[in-house]
């Protein structure tokens, strides 16, 4: 999976990461390692931009989980944990929307996994990039 990253100015800096492609089991690691290269870096306030990800399965959905729990400089959940990391899903969505972590241009298919799982409760989904960084 290729994984582009830019940065962008509002009130605070914003990294920009965009994922090409398919988010599931045989690439998800990547942007756990992306999202943790750019934390180690500085960044503080990333904005996951879906708009080339058709499709995200549930490791997907482990990845975007792992995500925020970098940004509240957690350690993400393991993935070899079974139930103990999809529970650590449902607390998190049941917190509130992340600050530091949000959602551009899901595709459909997408957006439909966002709202099965709850995710739509926990991360902040915006249409505009100019809006969305604009909300950090």
């Amino acid at each position: 999976m290729d994984i582009t990253v830019s940065q962008m100015q509002g009130r605070v800096p914003v990294s920009v990461l965009r994922p090409y492609g398919e988010l599931d089991a045989s690439n998800y690691q990547q942007l756990i390692a992306k999202a943790q290269e750019v934390y180690k870096a500085g960044a503080r306030d990333i904005l996951l931009d879906l708009s080339d990800t058709p499709y995200i399965s549930s490791s997907g959905v482990m990845a975007l989980q792992s995500v925020a729990a970098i940004l509240r400089a957690e350690e993400p959940p393991d993935p070899e944990g079974g139930w103990g990391a999809y529970h650590a899903i449902h607390r998190d969505r049941d917190t509130g929307f992340q600050q530091h972590f949000k959602l551009l241009n899901p595709q459909p298919r997408v957006d439909r996994v966002l709202e099965t799982v709850g995710f739509k409760r926990f991360l902040e989904i915006h249409t505009d990039l100019k809006t969305a960084v604009a909300s950090f």
